[in-house]
């Protein structure tokens, strides 16, 4: 049985592992960097925002029959 996540729920690290497959030191890497999804800081907890995450994940589809990112 498959979860639907609504667009405002806010997953952990761990979470957006399970669900979107990105791991954790990524996304610790990536909120460093500044080029990681959109996160959500609350006290010293960090979550992120499924509609983000799915933002952000489309916005680095690359259509690979030309190589460049989807606009």
């Amino acid at each position: 049985m498959q979860t639907i996540l609504n667009d405002d729920r806010l997953l952990s690290r761990s979470e957006v592992h399970s669900y979107f497959g990105l791991t954790q030191r990524f996304l610790e890497v990536s909120a460093v960097r500044g080029d990681g999804p959109p996160m959500v800081k609350i006290g010293r907890s960090v979550r992120y925002r499924v509609g983000d995450l799915r933002a952000w994940i489309e916005s680095c589809r690359v259509d690979t029959a030309s190589g460049v990112a989807a606009q």
